[in-house]
């Protein structure tokens, strides 16, 4: 391929293209001109110009058949979306280890058995681009989401140090967080198997918060929007906030003294109140 029909046709790799964020993302990308090869943990049929194959990107032998296999339709990728990820909804004692183990598999893990497999590639050509499908949880414990937010923050963590290791060899890597928008992610979402009676309660109003909050969320075009605009730009941040709640979330978590935040949080899930006298050491 020549290096005008490459500027022509870039190459790209969307994680988690069968709905979602993901799906608007592949979608986007092939209208504006990208060869796009979207995954699916199931076989799921080509979708608006999107070529759509199988991967688990808890499996290194899906991870690898799967590259394998645009690497016998195109000889290079200029860009990679890590969208794959998964929803936790579990308070943490309620949640086995086994349980937030596949979190971190799916969220973090999974991120990086994709990254490493379209690295090598990336590095040869001296460029490419790499955007990280994040989440505003990475910036706030959000009761009953704890594994889930503890996963996109080393998600957050993970990128950063990414982006600095790989920025001499052309390769920019970005993150983006949405917000609240509506993708369907309870649907599929790791649930804590376990229900202890001190949580009851406590656990139905963060429940009732966080399904209300989604059924409510914004249209996912918007993240797949932005994403679109962070492939084209010369040189991209490393983080980018999707949503209303990404303008004032960030800087409410790092301006406002812990206390105030947590009772603003607590209040917000609906939390019974506890008795600050118990929590007290006694003398």
């Amino acid at each position: 391929m020549t290096t005008t029909e490459q500027r022509v046709a870039p190459t790209a790799l969307v994680t988690g293209a069968s709905s979602g964020i993901g799906r608007e993302t592949a979608r986007l990308l092939a209208a504006r001109g990208y060869r796009v090869f979207g995954t699916s943990r199931r076989d799921h049929p080509d979708d608006h110009g999107v070529t759509m194959l199988r991967l688990d990107v808890c499996s290194e032998e899906s991870v690898a058949a799967c590259l394998d296999e645009i690497y016998t339709r195109t000889d290079h990728l200029d860009l990679l979306v890590n969208n794959a990820g998964v929803m936790h909804e579990g308070f943490a004692e309620e949640t086995t280890l086994e349980e937030a183990a596949r979190v971190f598999d799916t969220n973090l893990f999974g991120v990086a058995r994709v990254t490493n497999a379209v690295l090598p590639g990336m590095r040869a050509m001296r460029r490419g681009r790499i955007v990280n499908v994040g989440s505003l949880a990475a910036w706030v414990g959000e009761p009953g989401e704890s594994y889930y937010a503890a996963s996109k923050a080393a998600l957050a963590r993970y990128t950063e140090a990414l982006r600095h290791e790989v920025w001499h060899l052309g390769i920019c890597v970005s993150l983006v967080e949405p917000g609240v928008f509506a993708t369907g992610v309870l649907d599929v979402a790791i649930t804590a198997s376990r229900r202890i009676p001190d949580y009851d309660g406590a656990r139905e109003a963060s429940h009732d918060v966080l399904h209300q909050s989604l059924q409510r969320g914004a249209d996912p075009r918007k993240v797949a929007e932005l994403i679109v605009r962070i492939a084209h730009e010369r040189s991209p941040k490393l983080r980018y906030g999707a949503g209303r709640d990404s303008r004032w979330l960030p800087h409410l978590r790092t301006l406002v003294p812990q206390r105030a935040f947590d009772y603003l949080l607590r209040r917000s899930f609906g939390l019974p109140k506890g008795n600050r006298d118990k929590n007290r050491p006694e003398t």
